[in-house]
């Protein structure tokens, strides 16, 4: 399998993939080893989670720049995620003792009855992480899954193939047992073979396609399955904004990491009495994006990972211009070794376009100019996906009343772009199914065990 890096298609890496027979051999030595880990004290798992970060900061700056040159990432939103890790890291290992801790939810003295809630690992799952956020994504799953007596069977993305090396060599650096956590390498093959083994639980990332063949599969072997597949994430300004503070921060939700977050914003919709003024204000402000090298400092768009994607791209252009939409910057690929794409901005745009209803995961918006706040809650829920929505006003009680109605995983005001550790991370409709983070994404690797006690 060859790693190339997306920002000049230069060969980096030559690694060997995992076949069936080996995904096999791991999945063996990951079963084996889970009872120990699960029977190992809650406040040792905690001791090695610690260690890994303290191993992520040692290396911080080496894991960034692989970051870089795998994905394209530009290397201070690298660095970026890698500081992010660490905050989520502090959530998990703070708070995963106490929603761990077995639960008397009811006694009777007289009659001697108790009534407890245990809280047991799952056993061995398996994650298929994405390469867009491989430290955020991943972490989601594999940390809280380890603290909760779990063995793992990592298989990053085969974009992200040395960043999840590292992570696993990370890992057993800092004491978690070499058959707990397992980095299974490969593409679709290996994914493949991975989810063909008795797991007890595939927690995925990726696309609708592959999510609903995944959830099919996990389904017939009646197994704990979490789908994160993505989403055609709105915002909505509304009349009453700043408008350029607005379409700044809204500019930087749609095109940061080059628009290939799960939760860019992906569709503009602006109130009519100042659309004209705020898509000045965004097309400003994404003309001022440094287009360069990711390894440079000041870059803040880099290259598309997946070469594939252009296409894709370049069919949404095709598609919006042909129906009439208006072009007012960027539109093309750009002609340099890699995979780039210029940042683009389109007006004039309705629900026929592609663009407006299919993932674009690259530096491409459309803004829809709007009458009301009635016409932008309809177009917002014009969506098979539901991750995230947005809305943009000083007025508060607006935006809860506007969002409210709006079907989406996570509301967003007078924000956007943004993923806590302390909030549940979960989807409506083609966004996927189940959760990750708080402390809802802790016990979502447990199973939970019900104790009727009677001293009679």
């Amino acid at each position: 399998m060859k790693i190339l890096n997306p920002a000049t298609g230069a060969v980096i890496a030559d690694i060997p993939e995992d076949g069936a027979f080996a995904v096999r051999r791991k999945y063996e030595r990951a079963r084996a080893a889970q009872p120990a880990w699960a029977a190992t004290p809650i406040k040792k798992r905690v001791a090695a989670i610690r260690a890994f970060r303290e191993r992520v900061v040692a290396k911080h700056d080496a894991l960034a720049r692989t970051l870089t040159q795998e994905v394209g990432k530009p290397i201070r939103q690298s660095k970026n995620e890698l500081n992010g890790l660490l905050k989520r890291i502090d959530f998990f290992v703070t708070e995963a003792a106490r929603v761990l801790r077995d639960e008397k939810v009811y006694a009777d003295e007289k009659q001697r009855l108790e009534e407890r809630i245990s809280h047991e690992p799952l056993g061995v799952i398996a994650n298929i992480s994405a390469w867009n956020y491989p430290y955020f994504v991943g972490s989601n799953v594999f940390v809280p899954a380890l603290l909760a007596g779990n063995a793992v069977l990592y298989k990053p993305s085969e974009f992200a193939t040395l960043t999840g090396r590292h992570i696993a060599e990370t890992f057993h650096e800092a004491g978690i047992p070499a058959d707990v956590f397992i980095a299974v390498i490969g593409s679709k093959a290996a994914g493949a073979a991975l989810l063909r083994q008795p797991i007890d639980g595939v927690f995925f990332t990726g696309s609708y396609a592959t999510g609903a063949k995944i959830g099919a599969a996990a389904g017939r072997k009646m197994i704990k399955v979490q789908l994160e597949l993505g989403g055609k994430d709105p915002v909505y300004v509304c009349d009453d904004v700043d408008i350029r503070v607005a379409a700044a921060g809204i500019a930087d939700g749609a095109f940061y990491n080059t628009g290939q977050s799960c939760c860019s914003v992906e569709r503009i919709y602006v109130h009519e009495k100042i659309h004209d003024a705020f898509v000045a204000a965004f097309v400003a402000e994404v003309k001022g994006y440094k287009v360069g090298d990711p390894m440079h400092e000041t870059t803040y768009i880099g290259p598309i990972t997946r070469r594939p994607q252009l296409e894709v791209l370049r069919h949404q252009v095709a598609d919006a211009k042909r129906k009439g939409a208006k072009l007012l910057t960027g539109g093309d690929v750009i002609r340099r070794k890699g995979n780039w794409f210029e940042p683009t901005v389109f007006v004039n745009v309705d629900h026929r376009m592609a663009l407006m209803r299919d993932e674009s995961f690259g530096p491409i918006i459309g803004i829809q100019k709007v009458k009301d706040d009635s016409e932008a809650i309809g177009l917002m829920n014009d969506s098979e996906y539901g991750l995230t929505a947005g809305v943009y006003t000083p007025d508060e009680k607006r935006a809860r009343r506007i969002l409210s109605r709006v079907h989406a995983g996570s509301a967003y005001w007078n924000c956007c772009d943004r993923v806590s550790p302390r909030l549940p991370w979960s989807g409506v409709g083609h966004s996927g199914i189940g959760l990750t983070l708080s402390t809802y994404g802790i016990q979502t690797f447990t199973r939970p065990k019900a104790w009727h006690l009677s001293g009679v």
